[in-house]
This record gives C-alpha cells, sequence and structure tokens, in this order.
C-alpha cells in the first residue's frame, strides 16, 4: 500500500467530514422538502453544472442507464425517505455502511469472485451488527426507516457491480450521466406519491435550501470529485478504508447536533458493523497488493 502524502491524507479526511455532515444536513433538508424531491433537486443542480462534460458512449448507454437508476435514483431516493422516517441519524450513517459487504457478496454471486475467511468473518460481523441496532427500541420502532436503508445500500453496491463494466468514463462525466438519467424516474414518482407543491416550497426555510445546496454542490461536486482525484493519484486500497470515518463523523455529529441518543446497543452494533466493514476493506487491499 503506498503511503498517501500529509496534504492529500487531511484532504481526504476532510471529504469524510464533508460526507458526515452531509448526512446531518441532508435530515434537515429532507424535514421540509419531500425527500424525493429532495434528491431531485440535489440531482438537477449537479447536472446543470456538469453538463459541458457529457457526450454520449456508443454501445454503452444501456449498461449506464441500469447502473445509473440503481447507484443514482434507487440509491439516494431510498436513503433519503430513510433519513426522514429516522429519529437516530446514527443508525442510518452505519447502516449506509452495508454497501461494502453487499458489494462483496454480489461480486461472489456475479462476478464469480471467490472469498475466504476473513471476508466472510467482516461480512457476518457487519449484519450481525445491524440486526443488535435494530433490536434498539427507538430503532425498531422506526423498522421501516431500516429497510429504506438497507435497500438503499443493495441497491448502490448492485449497482457498482454493473458500474464495473462500463469504460472510458470520467468520474464527473460518470457522475453527470448517473444523476441526468435518474431526473426523469424521480420527478415522476415525486409527483405521484409525494404530490409537491409551489406553495409548500415557498414555505421552505433557509436551512432546508442550504441543506440541498450543501449535498450537491459540496457533498457531491467537491468531495466526490476530490475523492476520484485521490484515487487516481493513489491505488483505491489506500485510500478507501479511512472512508469509515464518514460514519464516525456522522456519529458523533448527531450527538452533539441533533441530540441522538447512544444506547448500548447502538454502540455495540455500530462497532461490528464498521469493524467488519474495516475487515473488508483491509482483506480486498491486500488481494490486490499481492494478487491473491
Amino acid at each position: 500500500m503506498i503511503a498517501i502524502r500529509p496534504r492529500d491524507l487531511a484532504l481526504l479526511i476532510g471529504i469524510t467530514l464533508i460526507w458526515g455532515v452531509n448526512l446531518i444536513t441532508s435530515k434537515v433538508g429532507v424535514a421540509e422538502i419531500p425527500p424525493i424531491l429532495f434528491t431531485f433537486l440535489r440531482f438537477l443542480i449537479v447536472v446543470l453544472a456538469l453538463a459541458p462534460v457529457l457526450r454520449i458512449h456508443p454501445g454503452q448507454m444501456g449498461t449506464l442507464t441500469l447502473a445509473a437508476m440503481l447507484t443514482g435514483a434507487l440509491n439516494f431516493a431510498l436513503n433519503f425517505a430513510g433519513l426522514k422516517r429516522a429519529t437516530n441519524v446514527s443508525s442510518v450513517a452505519i447502516m449506509t455502511q452495508l454497501g461494502v459487504p453487499f458489494a462483496t457478496l454480489l461480486s461472489v454471486a456475479m462476478l464469480g469472485e471467490h472469498v475466504r475467511w476473513r471476508r466472510i468473518t467482516g461480512i457476518a460481523l457487519s449484519f450481525v451488527g445491524v440486526v443488535i441496532i435494530g433490536f434498539d427500541p427507538q430503532i425498531g420502532d422506526r423498522w421501516e426507516s431500516v429497510a429504506l436503508v438497507v435497500a438503499s445500500a443493495f441497491f448502490g453496491a448492485l449497482g457498482l457491480i454493473i458500474v464495473k463494466k462500463l469504460h472510458d468514463f470520467g468520474p464527473a462525466e460518470l457522475l453527470g450521466w448517473t444523476y441526468l438519467i435518474s431526473l426523469p424516474p424521480l420527478l415522476a414518482v415525486s409527483l405521484a406519491i409525494e404530490h409537491p407543491s409551489f406553495d409548500q416550497l415557498r414555505g421552505v426555510s433557509w436551512q432546508a435550501w442550504g441543506a440541498l445546496l450543501f449535498s450537491a454542490l459540496v457533498a457531491s461536486l467537491i468531495a466526490h470529485t476530490g475523492y476520484y482525484t485521490l484515487v487516481q493519484r493513489y491505488p483505491v486500497t489506500s485510500v478507501a478504508p479511512l472512508t469509515t470515518l464518514s460514519p464516525v463523523f456522522s456519529i458523533v455529529l448527531g450527538v452533539f447536533l441533533l441530540d441522538d441518543q447512544l444506547t448500548s446497543r447502538i454502540l455495540v452494533g455500530g462497532a461490528c458493523t464498521l469493524l467488519g466493514v474495516l475487515i473488508i476493506t483491509l482483506r480486498e487491499r491486500r488481494i490486490v497488493d499481492t494478487g491473491t
């Protein structure tokens, strides 16, 4: 594994902090803006910014559309819908990490990848942790939030497996296409289910609009672009393990800013899940580094 230079390490930690803060600010946003509409507006802002980099890739647009629907529309809409229903942001931060074990399991099922006992242990720990969290009374009473966030992690991981089939896409272009393709279904579902109105939007506070802009401009454009820049500069295996800091930042901020209650079940379950994710990530680093 290549050591990350101090300046780039500071950038990476800053990116994970942005993602951690984004979960908190998004909770503020979806409290006033319907979650699917919030997703649509976030994507629209990013698409307007990235439109100049988009170009047609013959022979790949069908695969791109499927990947975009999974990693974009389904992943984000389900996540924000679960976040809106959640009474504890910390639990959402932890459960979003299930994308890592889901991606490993889907790689086995769809790509024929082999996993050994260390990653199996990490996968088991990840899911055991979520089960422990689910038995916490304040989380169990919001089972629909848990189901939505877990489904979001699954569809996001499935989409990433399909993204691996794409080539010649820059990070910004892939992000722009993903969000652009997601716009029509998101708008259609929001109009059909949430029935948003201009009167409703006129009543949205500046804090919620600020949360939307932070989500689009800072978390999507700046943080994702910065992250992919680091991925191009260093092996993914040097960068990915530190992304587990993101839910830690969300948990700490949730306690101090949103008065989240960290019960023993959430602490134990969260530790199990994050440890499992770290084991999977570090083991995949070893596989890449040694070729075994």
